[in-house]
């Protein structure tokens, strides 16, 4: 992935910086005026506001990206953050929503849970939650495309993906995690997390029984055809996670626009 000619300049996010909240706040600013995108504010606290970026392109069914969820999976956040920086371009001309940091707290403070001390991705089905109300009033009546939420798993063993899809068909994860062996290789288990992979694909049409409501199934629910929920392995080397997690949305970006 290179950036376009005559766009702003980018460069990844240094291990040093990955759990610095206040810098991806900042450069996220950067990527909303460069791409004309509008700022929502969907909650704040101590460790910072969570923001939500939406792009208004083409008619169409748009692409729901979102990492940070949880804030040990420094990675994700800094490959949707790279992706973007160098994709302003995609970010002008297409409906996107973006929340690129959804938990600022964890991620200062290098923890899945927030500062609260919960676990924000079974937490979806509570609209009565501030930041949770906040995010249904953006994403409830949009018509997207697919939804993709970026994750990080300590016991993984390769990169895999979670595809909850319609058209049992379809096989998109399949295709996107081939975009991403260059740098981090594929989970060949035949389980994971208790569930059956096939190359680092564990595909569902119907929603499995979860505690509380994770994002990817609130999404799926409310009626986007597709959301994907890509891990990648958090002991490996932090730049190769990066590069993957870029690759990933890059991919699933093309496929969607090919889909309209």
């Amino acid at each position: 992935m290179r950036p376009e000619k005559n766009e702003m300049m980018w460069r990844p996010m240094r291990l040093c910086e990955a759990h610095d909240a206040g810098k991806y706040e900042a450069r996220w600013l950067r990527v909303a005026r460069a791409a004309r995108m509008e700022v929502r504010e969907l909650g704040t606290g101590e460790g910072g506001r969570v923001l939500c970026l939406e792009g208004r392109g083409a008619g169409g069914p748009g692409l729901y990206l979102s990492s940070g969820v949880h804030g040990d999976e420094a990675a994700a956040a800094a490959g949707l953050l790279l992706w973007a920086e160098a994709r302003i371009d995609y970010l002008r001309r297409q409906a996107v929503t973006v929340v690129p940091v959804f938990n600022p707290a964890g991620l200062r403070m290098n923890t899945r849970l927030d500062g609260e001390g919960r676990d924000l991705n079974r937490m979806f089905h509570l609209r009565e939650d501030p930041l949770m109300g906040s995010w249904w009033r953006v994403v409830e009546g949009r018509r997207y495309g697919a939804a993709v939420c970026l994750h990080e798993d300590y016991d993984a063993e390769g990169c895999y993906c979670y595809e909850l899809n319609e058209d049992a068909g379809l096989r998109l994860a399949d295709r996107l995690l081939g975009s991403v062996e260059e740098w981090v290789p594929r989970d060949g288990r035949r389980t994971i997390d208790g569930r059956r992979a096939d190359r680092g694909v564990i595909q569902r049409r119907r929603v499995p029984a979860l505690p509380g409501l994770p994002e990817a199934v609130a999404l799926y629910r409310a009626g986007v055809p597709v959301t994907l929920t890509f891990e990648t392995p958090s002991e490996m080397e932090f730049e190769r996670r990066v590069r993957a997690h870029a690759a990933f949305v890059e991919a699933a970006a093309g496929e969607i626009e090919n889909l309209k």
